[in-house]
């Protein structure tokens, strides 16, 4: 065996499996169990918080939780794949358009909410019930929605045909 066999096997056995990572998006509201070990005493805490980025991958992937202490923002990095990670929940998705949400950093009140991802989340819940989890084939999968019909063009009214029915009433 070569160095990077060598490396590759050992990596292997620290990746944790998808079906004890659930699917995460950056923007989602998430709980996640965290083994503490005080002197001789191991405990689980719980840290909850936006996930605002998502780096590196295989068992370099670390993820970002920003949250809320008394007015002060705390944010925490957490390998996916340590063993101290014990439990990763969803708690709820919300809708991103970027990468990484560093600017909620800047933001306060209102304004830091995400706003609710609606759109295709039934289909990602039926996915989940029925456990197809490989449908993510590419651009397109998932999420897809019904083509719209054109909307139909109103009639012109002429501008002084309200006025004349006001003044009949």
């Amino acid at each position: 065996m070569n160095r990077t066999e060598v490396i590759e096997s050992v990596v292997a056995k620290q990746i944790k499996s998808a079906k004890d990572l659930p699917r995460i998006t950056v923007g989602d509201t998430v709980d996640v169990h965290y083994k503490i070990i005080e002197g001789d005493k191991e405990r689980t805490q719980v840290f909850q918080g936006v996930l605002i980025a998502m780096k590196g991958r295989g068992v370099n992937a670390v993820i970002t939780v920003r949250r809320i202490v008394a007015n002060e923002g705390v944010e925490r990095v957490f390998p996916v794949h340590s063993p101290r990670l014990v439990r990763l929940e969803v708690v709820r998705r919300a809708d991103a358009r970027r990468a990484k949400l560093y600017y909620l950093r800047d933001r306060s009140g209102k304004s830091r909410r995400l706003r609710d991802q609606r759109r295709g989340l039934k289909h990602f819940e039926a996915e989940m019930m029925a456990g197809a989890g490989d449908s993510a084939d590419g651009p397109g999968a998932g999420g897809e929605s019904k083509p719209r019909a054109p909307k139909a063009e109103k009639a012109a009214k002429p501008k002084g045909e309200k006025k004349a029915k006001a003044a009949k009433a």
